[in-house]
């Protein structure tokens, strides 16, 4: 039987309007006709989720190319600067450089070549993105970059700690996997019917800037969503073998709640609208420009800057309804919250003078500022405490990072060495595809080892539970949400 797509299957795994529906659909119809329709779902999942991988595929770019950013390097004359690079660039260390593909590192060579850098530094969980590489850090002087920040602005870390014993994540798996289903939603495009009701929504700024008035209905009925990708909801064991001052917690082991996503379509949308008009304003040599920024002294600048703020906001609020909706079902309120954003830019001090530090796919790491690292679906994360080191420029990993494209996971890892594999460690996962097996990431261990400078560990998480997005682009398993709040956008 041959393949059959619909538009509005595609839609509903978060494909936008436009030309880029009807080409997924014939690129599918021709050259996969033998797949089952879930096969299919998966692989257009993927290269929505990251269309730079698939750019060179040899059938699918033609897909990609229609979500990738669009070219915008010719403007209306005399709109736009061209800006040349320094030549040598500044300094930056690498931490972990054998581990980290050269892509990465090119990228971030060229990002230290910038005229407003300023330090700079490589995490050993480095891939290549979209202009400043995941696991870059970049400090610049009075100007932020959009793409230095990322898409997925405030993708962040979230992790709740309860005085329960991990035994009965066994005991009751039922239940706790029931827990996770009904409290959010996974996909591309999921939204609830009945939004949650959170003061982030009422932020003036949504009525005072014209792009965040358009987007915030849809941001409503996705407050509280996790998204697709590698974003997760999972219940695990946290390990204390010692009690930290600045953690607070008693050694023992405990139940932890770990979630993974950040600010949706939100900061989609406020990502790509900002690098349009950065490129507009300033045309740098190819390699560069996605690289393109704004200063804090230009109007659009300071725009970019209070809707990333509020993208941060959105994502954080994200996550505490999340976990405020589990800890409710659970009957017990965290003795501890540990949470940070890994996708986001900060105003900080470098060298006595306030610099904007953007981490890329980067953990903040200054003195006693705690935070997390994950692993994979199998692999522990760790509860991690920043030593404050200025040769990282404060900074850490934020995951073990990829050392598998998504298409080459999804072509070389076998249904059956991935359950075997989930078998092994006990997982239980809800959702989930061969994209984001454990196979398709760096060994955390290794990646921890390259940065024991940087930071020292005071906690572990094993994953017991995961919740991720279906790999047919549904979540799969049929699990009806409980609404929350008062508003129905």
């Amino acid at each position: 039987m041959k393949l059959k797509l619909t538009g509005k299957e595609l839609r509903a795994i978060g494909y936008p309007e436009g030309p880029v529906i009807s080409i997924a659909m014939n690129v599918m119809q021709k050259n996969y006709k033998h797949h089952t329709k879930d096969e299919a779902m998966e692989i257009l999942k993927s290269v929505l989720a990251s269309p730079l991988e698939y750019k060179n595929d040899a059938v699918l770019a033609l897909i990609a190319e229609e979500l990738l950013p669009p070219d915008l390097s010719l403007t209306k004359e005399g709109q736009e600067v061209e800006v040349s690079l320094n030549n040598t660039g500044i300094q930056f260390n690498i931490f972990g450089q054998e581990h980290i593909e050269e892509g990465a590192m090119h990228q971030m060579y060229t990002a230290a070549k910038l005229p407003i850098a300023v330090a700079g530094a490589l995490m050993p969980d480095a891939h290549s993105g979209y202009g400043l590489p995941i696991g870059g850090v970049l400090a610049t002087e009075n100007a932020v970059i959009p793409y230095g920040v990322g898409v997925d602005i405030g993708c962040r870390m979230c992790l709740s700690i309860f005085d329960i014993n991990p035994n009965e994540l066994l005991q009751k798996e039922n239940y706790f996997a029931r827990e996770i289903n009904e409290a959010t939603l996974f996909g591309s495009g999921a939204q609830f019917d009945q939004a949650a009701d959170h003061e982030v929504m009422d932020n003036k700024l949504f009525y005072e800037l014209p792009l965040l008035k358009n987007l915030h209905g849809r941001a409503w009925k996705q407050l509280g969503s996790s998204g697709s990708g590698n974003h997760f909801v999972e219940f695990g064991a946290v390990e204390i073998s010692e009690k930290d001052e600045v953690l607070g917690i008693d050694a023992g082991v405990y139940i932890g709640l770990l979630s993974h996503s950040g600010s949706r379509g939100l900061g989609a949308n406020i990502a790509n609208h900002y690098t349009k008009i950065a490129i507009s304003k300033r045309r740098l040599p190819g390699d560069a420009k996605n690289l393109a920024w704004l200063t804090l002294d230009e109007e659009e600048g300071m725009e970019y800057w209070l809707a990333m703020n509020l993208a941060g906001d959105y994502a954080s609020a994200c996550h505490h309804i999340i976990h405020e909706k589990i800890a409710k079902q659970l009957g017990r309120k965290p003795m501890k919250m540990v949470e940070n954003h890994h996708n986001f830019a900060w105003k900080e001090t470098c060298d006595n003078k306030e610099v904007i530090v953007h981490r890329k796919g980067a953990t903040p790491a200054g003195k006693d500022v705690l935070g997390i690292i994950p692993g994979s679906m199998t692999a522990d994360g760790f509860i991690v405490k920043g030593r404050g080191e200025a040769a990282s420029v404060n900074s850490a990993s934020h995951g073990a990072g990829r050392k598998m494209s998504r298409s080459k996971a999804i072509q070389s890892v076998t249904d059956k060495d991935f359950k075997s594999e989930l078998k092994k460690f006990g997982v239980k996962l809800l959702g989930g595809g061969l994209d984001e097996s454990p196979f398709a990431y760096k060994d955390i261990e290794v990646v921890m080892q390259s940065q024991k400078a940087l930071i020292d560990v005071v906690g572990r998480f094993t994953p017991k539970i995961v919740k991720m997005s279906a790999r047919a682009g549904t979540d799969g398993d049929g699990a009806k949400h409980r609404s929350w709040g008062k508003k129905n956008v």
